[in-house]
Protein backbone atom coordinates (compact mmCIF):
# COMPACT_ATOMS: atom_id res chain seq x y z
CA UNK A 1 0.00 0.00 0.00
CA UNK A 2 1.29 3.82 -0.82
CA UNK A 3 0.10 7.21 0.85
CA UNK A 4 -2.73 8.83 0.07
CA UNK A 5 -1.30 11.91 -0.32
CA UNK A 6 -2.53 15.44 0.81
CA UNK A 7 -2.65 18.85 0.02
CA UNK A 8 0.02 19.62 2.80
CA UNK A 9 2.23 16.75 1.38
CA UNK A 10 2.05 18.61 -2.35
CA UNK A 11 3.07 22.16 -0.38
CA UNK A 12 5.65 20.11 1.45
CA UNK A 13 7.20 18.72 -1.95
CA UNK A 14 7.72 22.05 -4.06
CA UNK A 15 8.77 23.87 -0.98
CA UNK A 16 11.37 21.50 -1.06
CA UNK A 17 12.07 21.92 -4.62
CA UNK A 18 11.86 25.81 -4.22
CA UNK A 19 14.54 25.47 -1.38
CA UNK A 20 16.90 23.23 -3.86
CA UNK A 21 16.11 25.31 -6.96
CA UNK A 22 19.28 27.75 -6.47
CA UNK A 23 21.62 25.70 -5.54
CA UNK A 24 20.73 23.16 -8.39
CA UNK A 25 20.59 25.20 -11.09
CA UNK A 26 23.84 26.74 -10.56
CA UNK A 27 25.52 23.75 -10.15
CA UNK A 28 28.04 23.39 -13.33
CA UNK A 29 25.86 21.55 -16.19
CA UNK A 30 28.65 18.98 -16.82
CA UNK A 31 27.85 17.76 -12.78
CA UNK A 32 24.09 17.49 -13.68
CA UNK A 33 24.28 15.58 -16.50
CA UNK A 34 26.83 12.93 -14.90
CA UNK A 35 24.51 12.79 -12.03
CA UNK A 36 21.89 11.71 -14.55
CA UNK A 37 24.23 9.14 -16.26
CA UNK A 38 24.46 7.44 -13.37
CA UNK A 39 20.58 7.42 -12.65
CA UNK A 40 20.41 5.84 -16.02
CA UNK A 41 22.97 3.14 -15.83
CA UNK A 42 21.75 2.21 -11.81
CA UNK A 43 18.12 1.92 -13.63
CA UNK A 44 20.44 -0.48 -16.78
CA UNK A 45 21.41 -2.50 -13.71
CA UNK A 46 18.08 -3.06 -12.24
CA UNK A 47 15.96 -3.31 -15.00
CA UNK A 48 14.73 -6.88 -14.18
CA UNK A 49 14.05 -5.95 -10.56
CA UNK A 50 12.11 -3.18 -12.17
CA UNK A 51 10.46 -4.74 -14.85
CA UNK A 52 8.82 -7.57 -12.50
CA UNK A 53 7.24 -4.47 -10.68
CA UNK A 54 5.82 -3.20 -13.64
CA UNK A 55 4.83 -6.25 -15.03
CA UNK A 56 3.09 -6.58 -12.23
CA UNK A 57 1.90 -3.35 -11.44
CA UNK A 58 0.39 -2.70 -14.84
CA UNK A 59 -0.10 -5.79 -16.25
CA UNK A 60 2.63 -5.17 -19.18
CA UNK A 61 3.95 -8.66 -20.63
CA UNK A 62 7.96 -9.06 -20.11
CA UNK A 63 9.29 -7.78 -23.24
CA UNK A 64 6.98 -4.13 -22.79
CA UNK A 65 7.91 -3.80 -19.16
CA UNK A 66 11.37 -4.17 -19.84
CA UNK A 67 11.01 -2.00 -23.04
CA UNK A 68 9.55 0.52 -21.23
CA UNK A 69 12.38 0.76 -18.94
CA UNK A 70 14.62 0.86 -21.48
CA UNK A 71 12.76 3.72 -22.74
CA UNK A 72 13.08 5.60 -19.68
CA UNK A 73 17.09 5.03 -19.94
CA UNK A 74 17.69 6.10 -23.56
CA UNK A 75 15.34 9.05 -22.61
CA UNK A 76 17.67 10.20 -19.74
CA UNK A 77 20.97 9.92 -21.61
CA UNK A 78 19.56 11.36 -24.59
CA UNK A 79 18.48 14.61 -22.60
CA UNK A 80 22.32 14.41 -21.46
CA UNK A 81 23.78 14.25 -24.95
CA UNK A 82 21.50 16.98 -25.93
CA UNK A 83 23.55 19.06 -23.18
CA UNK A 84 26.23 18.38 -24.00
CA UNK A 85 25.24 18.96 -27.88
CA UNK A 86 24.13 22.18 -26.61
CA UNK A 87 27.46 23.25 -24.60
CA UNK A 88 25.20 23.59 -21.57
CA UNK A 89 22.83 26.61 -22.53
CA UNK A 90 21.85 27.57 -25.95
CA UNK A 91 23.09 26.28 -30.07
CA UNK A 92 21.76 27.62 -33.28
CA UNK A 93 19.35 25.00 -35.44
CA UNK A 94 18.98 26.91 -38.57
CA UNK A 95 18.10 30.14 -40.51
CA UNK A 96 14.99 30.88 -42.58
CA UNK A 97 16.41 30.08 -46.28
CA UNK A 98 13.90 32.11 -47.78
CA UNK A 99 15.67 35.39 -48.96
CA UNK A 100 14.40 38.29 -47.25
CA UNK A 101 13.99 36.43 -44.01
CA UNK A 102 15.93 37.10 -41.13
CA UNK A 103 14.35 33.94 -38.83
CA UNK A 104 16.71 32.11 -36.61
CA UNK A 105 15.55 28.95 -34.74
CA UNK A 106 17.86 27.90 -31.56
CA UNK A 107 18.19 25.36 -29.39
CA UNK A 108 17.38 27.09 -25.57
CA UNK A 109 18.35 24.49 -22.38
CA UNK A 110 18.26 26.40 -19.03
CA UNK A 111 17.20 26.33 -15.09
CA UNK A 112 13.37 27.56 -15.11
CA UNK A 113 12.14 26.64 -12.10
CA UNK A 114 10.47 23.75 -10.43
CA UNK A 115 8.44 21.51 -12.48
CA UNK A 116 6.12 18.86 -11.69
CA UNK A 117 5.73 15.66 -13.85
CA UNK A 118 2.37 14.15 -13.85
CA UNK A 119 2.76 10.32 -15.50
CA UNK A 120 0.53 7.84 -16.75
CA UNK A 121 0.17 4.25 -15.96
CA UNK A 122 0.64 2.68 -18.81
CA UNK A 123 4.24 4.03 -19.46
CA UNK A 124 4.99 4.52 -15.72
CA UNK A 125 9.33 4.26 -16.36
CA UNK A 126 9.34 6.06 -19.68
CA UNK A 127 6.72 8.79 -19.25
CA UNK A 128 8.08 9.42 -15.71
CA UNK A 129 12.13 9.31 -16.05
CA UNK A 130 11.98 10.36 -19.59
CA UNK A 131 10.60 13.99 -18.97
CA UNK A 132 12.06 14.48 -15.01
CA UNK A 133 15.44 13.69 -16.86
CA UNK A 134 14.87 16.45 -19.01
CA UNK A 135 13.73 18.65 -16.22
CA UNK A 136 16.47 17.94 -14.24
CA UNK A 137 19.73 17.91 -16.83
CA UNK A 138 18.39 21.40 -17.22
CA UNK A 139 18.86 22.62 -13.87
CA UNK A 140 15.04 22.57 -13.12
CA UNK A 141 14.00 20.80 -9.62
CA UNK A 142 10.94 18.17 -10.13
CA UNK A 143 8.12 16.95 -8.11
CA UNK A 144 6.78 13.58 -9.73
CA UNK A 145 3.53 12.33 -9.14
CA UNK A 146 2.86 9.15 -10.60
CA UNK A 147 -0.46 7.33 -11.49
CA UNK A 148 -3.19 6.30 -8.71
CA UNK A 149 -2.25 2.73 -9.96
CA UNK A 150 1.01 2.81 -10.92
CA UNK A 151 2.90 4.08 -7.82
CA UNK A 152 5.16 1.64 -6.87
CA UNK A 153 7.41 1.93 -10.35
CA UNK A 154 7.80 5.79 -9.93
CA UNK A 155 8.93 4.76 -6.43
CA UNK A 156 12.02 2.62 -7.89
CA UNK A 157 12.63 5.11 -10.36
CA UNK A 158 12.62 7.74 -7.14
CA UNK A 159 14.99 5.67 -5.02
CA UNK A 160 17.81 5.57 -8.14
CA UNK A 161 17.81 9.22 -8.07
CA UNK A 162 18.58 9.07 -4.08
CA UNK A 163 21.37 6.64 -5.04
CA UNK A 164 22.54 8.28 -7.89
CA UNK A 165 23.42 11.25 -5.02
CA UNK A 166 20.98 13.85 -5.97
CA UNK A 167 20.51 16.64 -3.83
CA UNK A 168 18.04 16.39 -1.08
CA UNK A 169 14.94 18.43 -2.56
CA UNK A 170 15.86 18.25 -6.16
CA UNK A 171 13.42 14.95 -6.90
CA UNK A 172 10.50 14.86 -4.98
CA UNK A 173 7.76 11.86 -5.08
CA UNK A 174 4.30 12.75 -3.91
CA UNK A 175 1.29 9.70 -4.19
CA UNK A 176 -2.32 10.15 -4.40
CA UNK A 177 -5.86 10.44 -6.40
CA UNK A 178 -5.25 12.80 -9.30
CA UNK A 179 -8.82 14.46 -7.94
CA UNK A 180 -6.74 15.76 -4.79
CA UNK A 181 -2.89 15.33 -5.30
CA UNK A 182 -3.13 16.18 -8.52
CA UNK A 183 -5.44 18.72 -8.55
CA UNK A 184 -3.15 20.85 -5.67
CA UNK A 185 -0.48 20.53 -7.90
CA UNK A 186 -2.31 21.80 -11.06
CA UNK A 187 -3.74 24.73 -8.81
CA UNK A 188 -0.38 25.82 -6.95
CA UNK A 189 1.33 29.15 -8.09
CA UNK A 190 4.76 27.76 -6.54
CA UNK A 191 4.85 25.52 -9.87
CA UNK A 192 6.78 27.07 -12.73
CA UNK A 193 6.03 24.38 -15.51
CA UNK A 194 4.62 21.48 -15.66
CA UNK A 195 4.12 17.64 -18.34
CA UNK A 196 1.33 15.80 -17.92
CA UNK A 197 0.30 12.96 -19.66
CA UNK A 198 -3.19 11.13 -19.84
CA UNK A 199 -6.96 12.12 -20.43
CA UNK A 200 -8.10 15.43 -23.37
CA UNK A 201 -10.41 16.58 -20.21
CA UNK A 202 -7.86 16.47 -17.72
CA UNK A 203 -5.66 18.16 -20.24
CA UNK A 204 -7.28 20.56 -21.15
CA UNK A 205 -8.50 21.73 -17.76
CA UNK A 206 -4.50 21.90 -16.98
CA UNK A 207 -3.74 24.19 -20.34
CA UNK A 208 -6.66 26.35 -19.29
CA UNK A 209 -5.22 26.91 -15.75
CA UNK A 210 -1.90 27.29 -16.90
CA UNK A 211 -2.70 30.06 -19.58
CA UNK A 212 -4.07 32.36 -16.46
CA UNK A 213 -2.28 34.66 -14.61
CA UNK A 214 0.24 37.53 -15.44
CA UNK A 215 2.03 35.57 -18.12
CA UNK A 216 1.25 31.78 -19.64
CA UNK A 217 3.53 29.11 -17.86
CA UNK A 218 4.72 26.31 -20.15
CA UNK A 219 3.50 23.24 -20.21
CA UNK A 220 3.69 20.08 -21.89
CA UNK A 221 0.71 17.53 -22.24
CA UNK A 222 0.36 14.10 -24.22
CA UNK A 223 -3.17 13.49 -24.67
CA UNK A 224 -5.31 11.06 -26.69
CA UNK A 225 -4.90 9.36 -29.73
CA UNK A 226 -7.81 7.49 -32.60
CA UNK A 227 -5.08 6.25 -34.77
CA UNK A 228 -5.98 4.84 -37.68
CA UNK A 229 -4.45 1.90 -40.47
CA UNK A 230 -4.78 2.54 -44.29
CA UNK A 231 -4.73 -0.90 -45.89
CA UNK A 232 -3.81 -0.29 -49.66
CA UNK A 233 -5.05 -3.06 -52.17
CA UNK A 234 -0.76 -3.37 -53.47
CA UNK A 235 -0.01 -3.78 -49.48
CA UNK A 236 2.05 -7.08 -48.37
CA UNK A 237 -1.03 -8.26 -46.48
CA UNK A 238 0.87 -10.90 -43.81
CA UNK A 239 2.95 -7.58 -42.86
CA UNK A 240 -0.41 -5.16 -42.51
CA UNK A 241 -2.40 -7.74 -40.28
CA UNK A 242 0.73 -8.41 -37.92
CA UNK A 243 1.50 -4.53 -37.66
CA UNK A 244 -2.00 -4.00 -36.86
CA UNK A 245 -2.47 -6.83 -34.41
CA UNK A 246 0.38 -5.47 -32.29
CA UNK A 247 -0.46 -2.24 -32.55
CA UNK A 248 -4.18 -2.33 -31.42
CA UNK A 249 -3.25 -5.49 -28.90
CA UNK A 250 0.04 -4.63 -27.15
CA UNK A 251 -0.29 -3.42 -23.73
CA UNK A 252 -4.04 -4.57 -23.90
CA UNK A 253 -5.08 -1.34 -26.31
CA UNK A 254 -4.39 0.83 -23.25
CA UNK A 255 -1.62 3.31 -24.98
CA UNK A 256 -2.67 6.46 -27.25
CA UNK A 257 -0.80 5.04 -29.63
CA UNK A 258 -2.82 1.98 -30.46
CA UNK A 259 -4.12 1.46 -33.95
CA UNK A 260 -7.83 1.18 -32.94
CA UNK A 261 -9.38 1.92 -36.46
CA UNK A 262 -9.01 -0.07 -39.78
CA UNK A 263 -9.33 1.22 -42.89
CA UNK A 264 -9.20 -1.50 -45.98
CA UNK A 265 -9.32 -1.34 -49.49
CA UNK A 266 -12.32 -3.30 -50.35
CA UNK A 267 -10.45 -6.21 -53.39
CA UNK A 268 -8.30 -7.32 -50.07
CA UNK A 269 -10.32 -6.49 -47.03
CA UNK A 270 -11.55 -10.41 -46.50
CA UNK A 271 -8.03 -11.55 -47.18
CA UNK A 272 -6.87 -9.17 -44.81
CA UNK A 273 -9.38 -9.48 -41.97
CA UNK A 274 -9.22 -13.57 -41.70
CA UNK A 275 -5.14 -12.51 -41.14
CA UNK A 276 -6.18 -10.13 -38.86
CA UNK A 277 -8.85 -12.62 -36.90
CA UNK A 278 -6.43 -15.21 -37.48
CA UNK A 279 -3.26 -13.71 -35.83
CA UNK A 280 -5.47 -12.10 -33.04
CA UNK A 281 -6.85 -15.80 -31.78
CA UNK A 282 -3.42 -16.75 -31.44
CA UNK A 283 -2.60 -14.27 -28.36
CA UNK A 284 -1.80 -15.78 -24.99
CA UNK A 285 -3.58 -14.21 -22.47
CA UNK A 286 -2.66 -14.85 -18.62
CA UNK A 287 -0.55 -13.89 -16.50
CA UNK A 288 2.28 -11.45 -17.82
CA UNK A 289 5.09 -12.43 -15.94
CA UNK A 290 5.05 -15.62 -17.86
CA UNK A 291 7.39 -16.14 -21.18
CA UNK A 292 4.61 -17.27 -23.57
CA UNK A 293 1.86 -14.89 -22.81
CA UNK A 294 1.69 -11.61 -24.80
CA UNK A 295 -1.76 -9.85 -23.26
CA UNK A 296 -2.56 -9.56 -19.23
CA UNK A 297 -5.28 -8.09 -17.71
CA UNK A 298 -6.36 -4.54 -17.80
CA UNK A 299 -5.39 -1.66 -15.70
CA UNK A 300 -8.42 -1.84 -13.19
CA UNK A 301 -12.07 -2.58 -12.61
CA UNK A 302 -13.26 1.01 -14.11
CA UNK A 303 -11.60 -0.28 -17.64
CA UNK A 304 -12.81 -3.73 -16.91
CA UNK A 305 -16.16 -2.61 -17.00
CA UNK A 306 -15.68 0.00 -19.56
CA UNK A 307 -14.60 -2.60 -21.58
CA UNK A 308 -18.15 -4.66 -20.86
CA UNK A 309 -20.17 -1.12 -21.43
CA UNK A 310 -18.40 -0.73 -25.04
CA UNK A 311 -18.69 -4.20 -26.28
CA UNK A 312 -22.05 -4.27 -25.62
CA UNK A 313 -22.68 -1.00 -27.42
CA UNK A 314 -20.86 -2.59 -30.59
CA UNK A 315 -22.85 -5.96 -29.97
CA UNK A 316 -25.99 -3.74 -31.24
CA UNK A 317 -24.67 -1.89 -33.80
CA UNK A 318 -21.86 -4.07 -35.67
CA UNK A 319 -20.74 -8.12 -35.67
CA UNK A 320 -17.75 -8.78 -33.70
CA UNK A 321 -15.22 -11.25 -35.66
CA UNK A 322 -13.57 -12.22 -32.55
CA UNK A 323 -13.68 -11.62 -29.19
CA UNK A 324 -16.24 -9.36 -27.52
CA UNK A 325 -16.30 -10.88 -23.80
CA UNK A 326 -13.88 -10.46 -20.42
CA UNK A 327 -12.57 -14.04 -18.97
CA UNK A 328 -14.02 -15.05 -15.70
CA UNK A 329 -12.62 -18.54 -14.99
CA UNK A 330 -9.75 -20.49 -13.76
CA UNK A 331 -7.08 -17.90 -13.25
CA UNK A 332 -8.99 -15.30 -15.40
CA UNK A 333 -10.77 -15.11 -12.01
CA UNK A 334 -7.64 -13.37 -10.91
CA UNK A 335 -7.80 -10.38 -12.62
CA UNK A 336 -9.82 -8.10 -15.10
CA UNK A 337 -8.64 -10.11 -18.29
CA UNK A 338 -10.57 -9.17 -21.54
CA UNK A 339 -10.94 -10.88 -24.80
CA UNK A 340 -8.55 -8.89 -28.26
CA UNK A 341 -11.75 -7.90 -30.17
CA UNK A 342 -11.94 -7.29 -33.73
CA UNK A 343 -15.46 -5.39 -34.87
CA UNK A 344 -16.48 -5.05 -38.58
CA UNK A 345 -20.39 -3.48 -39.67
CA UNK A 346 -20.29 -0.80 -37.77
CA UNK A 347 -21.32 2.55 -38.86
CA UNK A 348 -19.28 5.08 -40.01
CA UNK A 349 -21.23 7.41 -38.03
CA UNK A 350 -21.12 5.74 -35.04
CA UNK A 351 -19.70 7.62 -32.18
CA UNK A 352 -17.24 4.99 -31.27
CA UNK A 353 -15.39 5.68 -34.75
CA UNK A 354 -14.30 9.19 -32.89
CA UNK A 355 -14.14 7.97 -29.37
CA UNK A 356 -10.99 6.87 -27.65
CA UNK A 357 -11.87 3.54 -25.77
CA UNK A 358 -8.26 2.60 -24.60
CA UNK A 359 -8.55 -0.69 -24.22
CA UNK A 360 -8.15 -3.96 -26.64
CA UNK A 361 -10.68 -3.21 -29.51
CA UNK A 362 -10.05 -2.19 -32.79
CA UNK A 363 -12.63 -1.52 -35.66
CA UNK A 364 -12.47 -2.74 -39.65
CA UNK A 365 -14.40 -1.18 -42.37
CA UNK A 366 -13.97 -1.92 -46.07
CA UNK A 367 -13.42 1.55 -48.37
CA UNK A 368 -13.56 1.96 -51.70
CA UNK A 369 -10.51 3.52 -52.58
CA UNK A 370 -7.63 5.71 -50.74
CA UNK A 371 -9.08 8.84 -50.96
CA UNK A 372 -12.57 7.64 -48.74
CA UNK A 373 -10.18 6.17 -46.31
CA UNK A 374 -7.86 9.11 -45.95
CA UNK A 375 -10.95 10.94 -45.11
CA UNK A 376 -12.51 8.66 -42.87
CA UNK A 377 -8.98 9.00 -41.09
CA UNK A 378 -8.95 12.40 -41.02
CA UNK A 379 -12.63 12.88 -39.34
CA UNK A 380 -11.41 12.98 -35.67
CA UNK A 381 -9.88 15.60 -33.42
CA UNK A 382 -7.10 13.14 -32.59
CA UNK A 383 -3.81 13.42 -34.56
CA UNK A 384 -1.56 11.69 -32.98
CA UNK A 385 -0.30 8.16 -34.70
CA UNK A 386 -1.41 6.80 -38.06
CA UNK A 387 -0.27 3.64 -40.27
CA UNK A 388 -0.35 3.21 -44.01
CA UNK A 389 0.14 -0.15 -45.52
CA UNK A 390 0.83 0.46 -49.60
Amino acid sequence: LFQKGTSKDVEDALAAARRAFPHWSRMRWQDRVALIRKVADLLDERIFEIGAVLSLEVGKNRMEALADIAEAIELMRYACHQMEKNHGFVVEMGRDPLVGYRATNFSVLRPYGVWVVISPFNFPAALTGGPVGAALVTGNTVVMKPATDTPWTARLLAEAFRDAGFPDGVVNYVTGPGSSVGQALIESPEVDGITFTGSYEVGMQIYRTFAQGVYPRPIILEMGGKNPAIVSRNADLERAALGIVRSAFGLQGQKCSACSRVYIEAPVYDALVERIVALTNKLTIGDPTRREVFMGPVINRRAYQDFQSYTEELSQAGTFLTGGRVLTEGEYAKGYFCTPTVVADVPVDHRLWKHEMFLPITMVHKVNDLEEAMTLANDVVYGLTAGFYG
